[in-house]
């Protein structure tokens, strides 16, 4: 009866790592991921720039901003800047596990120093500053070295005179830098303030998830918005909304396809087709705003003709 014991003994530890679920790390170690139909390699998802094959799934997975890059510019066809980085943990901030352990795992997981990189590309001929998130750094979540990237990115823009692309996602500002992180909104703002000064198209790509202070500030103030399909769009979360109107919300409430109806998306755009797009509406932007200042200057020599015929 031993041999019986032994092997149902083997069959439970069997059992046993059938129902393990696999950690986090392993997953992103392994060269499966998991979508509509179950395992998919990631190989074959990354020949379809990280997008479902099943059409009636075709998610858009997340990627990071390198991956974003490639699929804009081309692979390695641009120029990554190095962006200041501010003093890490300003406030001393602890909860369950001290900020800067937090910076550290961030920086270890992703290669990053903060959740945005700023790079610099063409498309159909036209150079671009742009700016992209990435989530896998606590969340791309709002804070100090991250408004030092956007803001370098503008000013990049502006020194360039090139047209600035924002490829937006995050939860929101990071709570462990309070009000340092809730300023980023302003300081966001008033740089796209400058940008537009100076007559340079302002883009936003808006993916999923871009929540909280991200929606509430810079991801709102493009002169056109783009979504790529099933990005979720917020400022509150869907419950605490349900919550405070005591009503039920629509079907697919805070996915880019409603958001594009009530008007806050412009156009939502496949990613395989996201740099044609850009490259036309930047074409057009640009011939507009060239139009304009003719026509400004135009109207400059009239009035300066009519003063001297005047004195």
């Amino acid at each position: 009866m031993n041999w019986l014991k032994k092997t149902l003994d083997f069959g439970q530890k069997i059992k046993r790592l059938l129902k393990k679920r696999p950690s986090r790390e392993d997953m992103e170690e392994s060269d499966w991921t998991s979508c509509c139909k179950g395992p998919i390699l990631k190989k074959d998802l990354e020949k379809n720039l990280w997008v479902c094959p099943e059409p009636e799934c075709n998610k858009h997975h997340r990627i990071n901003p390198k991956q974003r890059f490639d699929i804009l510019f081309g692979k390695n066809n641009y120029e990554i800047f190095k962006t200041p980085i501010p003093k890490d943990d300003p406030l001393n901030w602890t909860d369950s596990k001290p900020y800067k352990e937090r910076l550290k795992s961030a920086r270890k997981k992703t290669g990053l120093e903060c959740g945005m990189m700023v790079a610099s590309g063409t498309i159909n001929n036209i150079k671009i500053t742009a700016v992209a998130s990435d989530f896998d750094f606590l969340g791309a979540s709002m804070a100090a070295a991250e408004g030092e990237a956007f803001l370098y990115g503008i000013q990049h823009a502006i020194e360039n005179q090139t047209p600035f692309l924002c490829i937006s996602a995050g939860g929101g500002m990071r709570m462990m830098e309070s009000l340092i992180s809730l300023s980023q909104m302003t300081r966001t703002t008033l740089a796209i303030n400058e940008l537009k000064k100076n007559g340079l198209p302002y883009l936003v790509c808006i993916t999923d998830p871009t929540a909280g202070g991200i929606t509430a500030s810079y991801a709102m103030l493009g002169d056109i918005h783009i979504a790529e399909p099933g990005a979720l769009i917020a400022f509150a979360g869907a419950r605490v909304i349900q919550g405070t109107v005591k009503e039920e919300l629509p079907e697919g409430f805070q996915k880019s396809e409603y958001v594009e109806k009530t008007g806050f998306v412009d156009l939502i755009v496949e990613r395989k087709d996201l740099a044609s797009k850009i490259g036309t509406l930047l074409s057009i932007l640009l011939k507009k705003n060239s139009d304009i200042s003719a026509e400004q200057n135009e109207t400059s020599e009239d009035s300066q003709s009519l003063t001297r015929a005047a004195s």
